[in-house]
């Protein structure tokens, strides 16, 4: 038997609190930052467009001069005999200096409206790293809460050593990969489009002033259609994360809505269909039944090529079923390579439920996933 070394797995929690303590500080801190320089920015584009307003009315002023002096150059030189030679000369000076002082002014304009544009564009993205700083401050101090408070009560549940080592390890590692995973998806899916809507916003501009507005139209549809993308991606990480509504409203909504979301967005029909009752069951449970779900949904959409997904679900007092049907290429249950990563986490979860399941799938014949958990519903 192994003693109990409750000490090394408090210091590795301490560890895993001071880490996760000292990046939210560390996204405080750049959230002020940025918090900062936004106000900084705010004040210098406030000023900028009074500069922008005063110089064009300058502008419009001296233009009104230029084309007096320009005609009144026009008369002298027409009866250039009428006019002594300082008249003539003092016509000209005139003329060709508020030429050269409207030609500045329009120049100091250009410059002002670019300043004030890059200003606008640069608060924009403050703005957004600013959101994206609070939220991530909100997620951390959830797993703050969490690290503070349940992680502390394992030493009431591991029985040994060896398994509480396991287990922090193996949050850890979780935790690690979630973070990577969440990384690439914001770079690839959500960041990747935003920076291609202000790029594409700013082509828009143009267009409408080169190619006229019909053609602008056209580009907005476009744009229109890579923020929808990027909304559904954002809307992904989220549900990712922890869908709220499953906090909310439970687990056959939570499903509905999310299936309903998935099934626009791919254009893929998805028939959800719950032949059980509609109740309520411990957090634990709906965690995991939702994520099995979301896991093989994803998994017949990215690597099955399915073009028609089924969902079923049956939840009873002390039972629940769920079954999730493609119709994609399938793979062999028996080749641990085609089972990968996802299917692991499945089975792994299933083991935590101390359910069953089963995989039914052959090359080129779709796949059908049954799952069957023992389940304690909370009384009212």
């Amino acid at each position: 038997m192994f003693k109990i070394d409750e000490k090394a797995l408090d210091i590795i929690l301490d560890k895993m609190i001071d880490t996760v303590s000292n990046s939210k500080r560390e996204i405080v801190e750049i959230s002020e930052q940025s918090r900062q320089e936004f106000e900084i920015l705010t004040a210098e584009l406030l000023k900028t467009r009074l500069e922008v307003t005063e110089t064009i009315n300058k502008g419009e002023q001296l233009e009104a001069h230029v084309k007096l002096a320009r005609k009144r150059l026009a008369e002298v030189s027409r009866n250039f005999t009428k006019y002594t030679e300082d008249e003539v000369r003092s016509a000209y000076e005139k003329a060709h200096a508020l030429q050269m002082e409207l030609a500045y002014i329009r120049q100091k304009e250009k410059m002002l409206i670019e300043r004030r544009n890059d200003l606008e564009l640069r608060l924009k993205r403050l703005e957004q790293t600013v959101k994206r700083a609070e939220n991530l401050v909100s997620q951390i101090s959830v797993i703050l809460n969490y690290l503070s408070s349940d992680l502390q009560q394992v030493n009431e549940v591991l029985n040994d050593a060896r398994e509480k080592q396991e287990f922090g390890l193996r949050i850890i590692e979780a935790q690690e990969d979630e973070r990577k995973r969440l990384s690439r998806e914001i770079h690839d899916g959500p960041a990747q489009m935003l920076a291609n809507v202000m790029m594409r916003s700013e082509l828009i501009e143009r267009v409408s002033r080169e190619r006229g507005m019909d053609e602008a139209l056209k580009e907005i549809k476009d744009l229109r259609i890579m923020v929808r993308s990027a909304l559904y991606e954002v809307r992904k990480i989220i549900y990712d994360l922890r869908p709220m509504a499953l906090d909310d409203l439970g687990l056959i909504p939570t499903l509905k809505r999310y299936l309903s979301t998935t099934e626009e967005y791919n254009k893929i029909p998805i028939k959800f269909v719950n032949l059980g009752e509609e109740m309520r069951l411990p957090p634990r449970f709906e965690v995991a039944l939702f994520r099995l779900v979301q896991e093989a949904v994803q998994n017949a959409l990215k690597h099955a090529d399915a073009n028609e997904i089924q969902v079923k679900i049956e939840l009873r007092k002390k039972s629940g079923k769920l079954i999730i049907k493609d119709n994609g290429k399938g793979f062999d249950p028996t080749n641990k390579k085609d089972g990968s990563f996802g299917i692991m986490g499945m089975k792994e979860r299933i083991e935590l439920l101390k359910g069953e399941i089963t995989f039914d799938s052959g090359l080129g014949k779709g796949t059908m996933i049954t799952i069957d958990v023992p389940l304690i519903v909370e009384d009212d």
